[in-house]
């Protein structure tokens, strides 16, 4: 994945996000810089972390909305509206175990069958560590902060508040795993 692509990814969000979801634009454009300054760590997959980190969230637009479940919605828009690239919707369709909130809302065998997870842990892992340390305003968090805001904001007992509470243990994990790597590889 090259500059074009990022710069690609930056407008689609930003035309997407910006006006109508400032603060998810906000989101979006933190967990960016979160994936940039980490993108080392992944060597030639750094750019597809950034675009992905953009992306995440895109199917939140409220015209995008199809199912009402951002993850499936904006993978399915980047890949028939713009012919994205497959790892890259795989990335944006599974970001921070959506296939977890997928089952919830009884549509997990669409997003396995239509984008299954990527056989790329660091990868996967980075994603999940770049949108679970950055707050809805794009601001830098702990990933047990952020779990606790997330149920804050949507409740406990909602679908989100059960997805997240089940995934906790699973994001806990894989930032855990990127901080790791991070400290034994230091810039």
């Amino acid at each position: 994945m090259d500059r074009v692509t990022l710069n690609w990814a930056g407008h689609v969000a930003e035309t997407e996000l910006a006006d109508v979801l400032p603060r998810r634009w906000a989101h979006s454009q933190g967990v960016a810089a979160r994936a940039s300054g980490i993108g080392w760590l992944l060597g030639q997959d750094a750019n597809l972390l950034t675009a992905a980190a953009t992306l995440h969230d895109v199917g939140y637009a409220p015209r995008l909305a199809a199912t009402g479940f951002h993850p499936l919605d904006g993978a399915r828009f980047l890949r028939d509206e713009h012919g994205a690239d497959g790892r890259l919707t795989s990335l944006v369709a599974n970001h921070s175990f959506a296939l977890l909130e997928a089952q919830e809302r009884g549509l997990r065998e669409e997003l396995a069958t239509e984008f299954p997870l990527l056989d790329d842990p660091l990868l996967v892992d980075a994603l999940v560590y770049c949108d679970m340390t950055t707050t809805p305003d794009g601001d830098r968090i702990t990933a047990r902060e952020r779990v606790a805001e997330i149920v804050d904001r949507y409740g406990a007992d909602s679908v989100v508040g059960r997805f997240i509470r089940r995934a906790a243990p699973e994001i806990f994990s894989s930032v855990e795993r990127i901080e790791a790597a991070l400290a034994a590889q230091p810039r």
